[in-house]
């Protein structure tokens, strides 16, 4: 009386907790709800499954998974006590010279035992604890895959096939009383292995040689390989069962022996508290802030000039996807930096949804409208924009340069570079540098340690569980990169993260924008012309005149001034592009704060003056100019010999080049010759015509199922409870009834289902239905019918908890609940 029974399956202990509790499970472990399980029961052997329960050990920080894997060494159930003394020892001195920490495993072992339960991977009272079957088999020694604890077989699974003779030998040479019984004699071993002071007394008559290979085994691997006639160390420890044979050639230490020499410990180093966080630098704050907005607005201008230089047309795409090594390298010289980090900046634009393929047949890249609509916005939303963008984006742009799982080189902007766990890495990363007090750099090797630490695991090629130790693993590599991305981003400054970055990760784009607007710089409306044809723009530029700029003069260099250069060719650019000589003085004087210089007057009226004297049509091509001096010029040079000139008027020469490779061969012999148009007129060629159609952002690919929200957590446990109720109900029998039981479909005839459903809806009663739905899925329901007419019953669904109407003929049968039920 007043006694709960201990739970007899992990169903039962699921069955036994509230809504709360498992909604944390579902939560923890959303691939347990693809679909929504019908009962307990289904839930209990989904959370069993070899790829969820994988799934649910990557998830556990390094204590739980040690604690998991002593359970997995321990009897199973595994009493509390025990489980402690595998993680602490039993006091006794190891001859390791290390302190435990008893009193920190003690204290974190409450909290990683509770995340084991709340995650149904350990079930059961604290007298009794298991782990279940398949974390067990994961995580338990065998030849194939050994223990991450490093311990072996037990004495009763490594003599599982030993001769009745054998044993006795061992029995004999250890020292034991001998017994006929084998399985007297595994235990007389085992006992002997655990009894701390006779195992001493043994091993205090071993040789030398022979602790020096138990020295080499006890932390694991536990297996070695012996040669037929072993020496006599080796002979000594099989004589006296402290290794047992495997195979003809190999041999293993017991669980038993290895825990006595390391004092009772299934772990090397526990690990009960994660590594602190070191400050590699203390800077001020506010200069962070200043450093992470002077980089952001420079990343702003980096995506700029990228959608600049493919703004008529960017770089075809290869046949398998992605940019060229080439095109890599010519982006990576005119954005000036290096080839890796071009390929962060172009992927970071291709996930911003700013440049994407244009699906022409000859494919190429080029920006999107979307494009246009970012460069209008202020410069801290354009930055908050490409923020979350780099947040949320999967595809890593680390791996390229790198191969896939066939050998293939991975390029930019090409398949396979997806890695659904990067964003998760990105943002614990930045949690961890939010962890620290403002203005705080952290030491990266602690960052990783840290990693390493929360996420241990990593799944092999086999599907199971394998430790990852260094920096090699992809979870580590992604947390560099990140690193130094949030560095070009503007996330940090000098190291530290910027208050900017906080309030993206805290409050969202918007609060980012409201904090980075003040340490921008307002863009001028000026630049400064010099006497030597260049002009310095102390500042950033406003959107009209940055652009009219760039095509009336050349970037010479970048920085905190950007001086731009006025040659021929740019000045030719300008009025290709339709504006005349006087538009460019006009403009000049408008923006200028220091007096146009004459030597600039001199070039914009050279170039002017002498451009569109001729003209290019299509003959193929064609030439013609009033002033027939010129024209016996260009016959007369011998450069002009590949363009196949020849007179067909006075005014008029045809070429066999097209008009593009005409218009510039002569621009190459020094002439300013403007195309025309079948009409006659000067074609004016604008700058960024080119767009793609209308494109949406690489959509990224998510680490398993998505997290269900609270909507969905709460119809799915009430789902799943009146499913087991359904499940389990117990039903009235009838002689018509058949041999219906708690699980199964019951079956009545047509008229016995009617009358029994328009019984209940007299008296307002539930019943126990089975039902079957037009794709043919069979399922058990309880339900309360309220009308019944037209070959329907309509009914409160305790399942689905709402009201459902339901064909007649699809209902197997029906039968009424017992009366504990049907209240």
């Amino acid at each position: 009386m007043g006694t709960t029974t201990p739970p007899r399956t992990l169903a039962e202990a699921l069955r036994a907790r509230g809504d709360e509790s498992l909604a944390g499970l579902l939560r923890a472990r959303p691939d347990l709800l693809s679909p929504v399980p019908n009962d307990i029961t289904q839930l209990a052997t989904r959370a069993g499954t070899r790829a969820s329960v994988v799934r649910a050990l990557e998830h556990l920080d390094r204590f739980a998974l040690q604690t998991a894997e002593a359970l997995a060494v321990a009897p199973d159930p595994a009493p509390y006590d025990t489980l402690l003394a595998l993680l602490t020892g039993d006091g006794q001195d190891d001859g390791d010279g290390r302190d435990d920490a008893g009193a920190a495993i003690t204290a974190a072992l409450p909290t990683a035992l509770t995340t084991l339960r709340e995650q149904a991977l350990v079930w059961g009272e604290d007298t009794g604890l298991h782990l279940v079957r398949t974390a067990r088999e994961l995580l338990a020694p065998s030849p194939q895959h050994p223990s991450p604890t490093g311990l072996g077989p037990t004495v009763s699974e490594a003599t599982a096939g030993m001769s009745p003779g054998r044993l006795q030998e061992i029995l004999a040479d250890a020292g034991l009383p001998a017994t006929h019984d084998p399985v007297s004699a595994v235990a007389a071993l085992a006992g002997l292995f655990t009894d701390r002071t006779r195992m001493a007394e043994l091993l205090d008559t071993a040789p030398v040689e022979a602790l020096s290979v138990l020295d080499r085994l006890v932390w694991g691997p536990p297996y070695g390989e012996v040669t037929p006639n072993p020496a006599p160390p080796v002979q000594w420890l099989r004589d006296r069962g402290l290794l047992l044979p495997v195979s003809t050639r190999t041999v293993v230490l017991p669980r038993e022996a290895a825990l006595h020499l390391r004092a009772g410990r299934a772990h090397r180093t526990p690990e009960p508290v994660p590594p602190e966080l070191v400050a590699a630098a203390e800077r001020d704050p506010q200069a962070v802030d200043r450093a992470a907005a002077g980089q952001g607005f420079m990343a702003l201008s980096t995506v700029e000039e990228l959608l600049k230089l493919w703004n008529d047309g960017g770089p075809a795409i290869l046949r398998a996807g992605g940019l060229s090594v080439r095109e890599l390298k010519r982006a990576a010289a005119a954005l000036d930096v290096t080839e890796p980090v071009a390929a962060f900046w172009i992927e970071l634009a291709y996930a911003a949804g700013l440049l994407a393929s244009d699906g022409e047949t000859d494919e190429r890249y080029a920006p999107t409208p979307a494009s246009d609509e970012w460069l209008d916005l202020p410069a801290q939303d354009r930055w908050a924009h490409l923020a979350t963008a780099w947040l949320a984006a999967t595809r890593t742009p680390g791996l390229i340069g790198g191969q896939d799982a066939k050998g293939r080189a991975l390029s930019t902007l090409g398949p396979d570079l997806d890695r659904s766990a990067a964003p998760e890495v990105r943002r614990r990363v930045l949690a961890l540098f939010a962890s620290l007090p403002p203005g705080t750099a952290p030491d990266p090797q602690t960052l990783l340690a840290r990693l390493r630490w929360e996420r241990p695991l990593r799944a092999s090629a086999a599907g199971g569980p394998t430790p990852q130790g260094d920096a090699s693993d992809l979870r580590s590599r992604i947390a560099l990169w990140t690193v130094n991305d949030a560095e070009l981003l503007g996330i940090t400054g000098r190291g530290a993260l910027s208050s900017q970055a906080r309030a993206l990760l805290d409050e969202g784009p918007e609060a980012a924008a409201a904090r980075l607007a003040p340490l921008i710089p307002e863009p001028l409306d000026h630049v400064l012309l010099q006497a030597d044809l260049t002009a310095v723009a102390p500042g950033p530029l406003e959107r009209p005149l940055a652009d009219m700029l760039s095509v009336l003069a050349d970037v010479e260099s970048k920085g905190g001034a950007t001086v731009y250069r006025f040659t021929p060719g740019s000045v030719r650019r300008a009025l290709d592009a339709g504006r005349a000589a006087t538009d460019l003085h006009a403009f000049l004087a408008t923006h200028s704060r220091t007096p146009v210089p004459q030597p600039l007057s001199y070039l914009i009226d050279d170039v002017a003056r002498r451009h569109g004297h001729l003209r290019i049509g299509a003959a193929s091509a064609y030439v013609r100019c009033d002033d027939e001096a010129v024209l016996n010029e260009i016959l007369a040079d011998k450069r002009s010999a590949a363009l196949r000139l020849r007179r067909l008027a006075p005014t008029v020469l045809a070429a066999q080049a097209d008009p593009g490779s005409l218009l510039e061969g002569l621009r190459e012999m020094g002439y300013a010759p403007a195309a025309e148009s079948a009409e006659g007129d000067v074609l004016i060629t604008r700058a960024g015509a080119r767009r793609t159609p209308p494109r949406t952002p690489p959509t990224p690919v998510p680490e398993g199922p998505p997290v269900p929200d609270a909507t969905l957590l709460t119809a799915a446990v009430r789902a799943i409870r009146a499913g087991d109720t359904a499940a389990r109900a117990v039903h009235r029998e009838s002689a018509d009834a058949g041999s219906a039981t708690a699980g199964s479909l019951p079956r009545t005839t047509a008229a016995e289902t009617l009358a029994t459903v328009q019984a209940a809806a007299m008296t307002g009663s539930a019943v126990w239905i089975g039902y079957v739905n037009a794709d043919g899925a069979a399922s058990q329901r309880v339900i309360a019918p309220v009308k019944v007419e037209g070959g329907f019953v309509t009914a409160y669904d305790h399942t689905a908890d709402e009201v459902r109407t339901y064909p007649l003929h699809r209902i197997t049968g029906v039968a009424e609940l017992a009366d504990d039920q049907a209240t």
